[in-house]
């Protein structure tokens, strides 16, 4: 137990979220708990992980977990351990929680992200089809995540690129989708900035400049392609080729990246399997299994398109996963690691009240607000 990577999980307590300020204490090794000096409170080694108010051994429960994210039916995990298929689904509905909180906390972070494709997949589930719409960065391959929605329209459209916009930098970037009309106006909408002008009221947004949208058609016969059209609906060809070289390499306007990633989730996850009787029952265990996936896939997974020539004295090749690529992490995570990854909380901040702080607020915020 070592108290000086953990942080006071009380949203109450002013030193909540702190790691390494000498705050922690363990208050029980036998009980595996530690004590936070400030608010007094104290909680489990597990608490803020996965394997919180579990019972079963947190070994066996991540090596069911990485079986759930490799594609392993729940029927064959029953069938090998000898648990409740219940408690199997509830484990993989945690796990994927806690994924969610950790991609938003790592990976929902302004990059420059020079090129996101997008896509979405048509899922059938028990009573209807659901879409499935995701965004991947080319030039790390980073999933930036997904959302659900009972229809493809703009509505889909627009909740995807609200979770992009909190990954991108206002930088030149390229975005390329198919055909869908709604993926124009969902890009120009949710890439917007606020003009402070010091006047009351809503301030005008302004879109971004350096916003490049490109769309590749295909068209059909007899379900097979016959043609493609690429067409650049905003910029310049010389910006598209310029960044199409700067993050794949050269070639042409493709989703291809976001389809590969796509064939993956497909492979990964039952409910998403065509021609199958594994349909996904509730639209939340999808996207809760989206995640899992997402997650284990950024932090966990080497890409073979990210590895780099190692020097002459070590490892010809060097792996990388998409978050090591991103920069976002300096190796490889175990599954375990992800699923005790703690996501802090927010600083404390003083309560707003009426006049004048008292002086154990002021003294408080003296100690933790600066």
């Amino acid at each position: 137990m070592d108290p000086q990577t953990v942080f006071c999980p009380n949203p109450d307590c002013p030193a909540r979220g702190r790691t390494g300020a000498g705050t922690i204490g363990v208050h029980s090794q036998k009980d595996r708990r530690y004590k936070c000096q400030v608010c007094g409170k104290t909680f489990s080694i597990t608490h803020g992980t996965a394997f919180y108010r579990l019972r079963t051994w947190p070994e066996t429960v991540t090596l069911v977990i990485t079986l759930l994210a490799h594609g392993c039916p729940v029927q064959a995990i029953v069938v090998a351990f000898g648990f409740d298929e219940r408690t199997v689904v509830k484990w993989a509905e945690r796990a994927g929680d806690h994924g969610e909180q950790v991609h938003d906390h790592l990976v929902q972070q302004p990059r420059d992200l020079g090129q996101v494709q997008l896509d979405e997949l048509r899922v059938k589930k028990q009573g209807g089809i659901v879409w499935l719409a995701m965004a991947l960065q080319v030039s790390t391959r980073l999933w930036l995540g997904g959302v659900l929605g009972e229809q493809r329209d703009l509505g889909l459209i627009v909740r995807l690129m609200r979770k992009v916009r909190l990954c991108a930098l206002n930088r030149l970037i390229l975005f390329c989708a198919d055909g869908f009309a709604a993926y124009v106006r969902a890009i120009r909408q949710a890439l917007r900035e606020p003009v402070r002008t010091g006047r009351p009221g809503r301030p005008q947004l302004r879109p971004w400049e350096q916003v490049v949208i490109a769309q590749v058609v295909k068209r059909y016969a007899r379900r097979r392609v016959v043609g493609v059209i690429r067409r650049v609906v905003q910029g310049t060809t010389a910006q598209v080729d310029d960044l199409l070289q700067r993050t794949q390499g050269g070639g042409l306007i493709n989703t291809a990246y976001l389809e590969r990633l796509n064939a993956t989730f497909r492979a990964r996850l039952g409910g998403l399997v065509r021609r199958t009787r594994a349909l996904a029952r509730q639209a939340p265990t999808l996207y809760r299994g989206m995640y899992l996936m997402g997650t284990v896939y950024n932090f966990c997974t080497y890409h073979k398109s990210l590895r780099l020539r190692g020097a002459a004295s070590g490892p010809k090749w060097l792996r990388r996963t998409p978050a090591m690529a991103a920069g976002i992490t300096d190796h490889c995570w175990t599954v375990e690691e992800l699923l005790t990854f703690r996501v802090p909380l927010p600083r404390w901040m003083p309560p707003k009240r009426r006049g004048q702080p008292s002086a154990a607020t002021k003294c408080l915020i003296a100690q933790w607000c600066t």
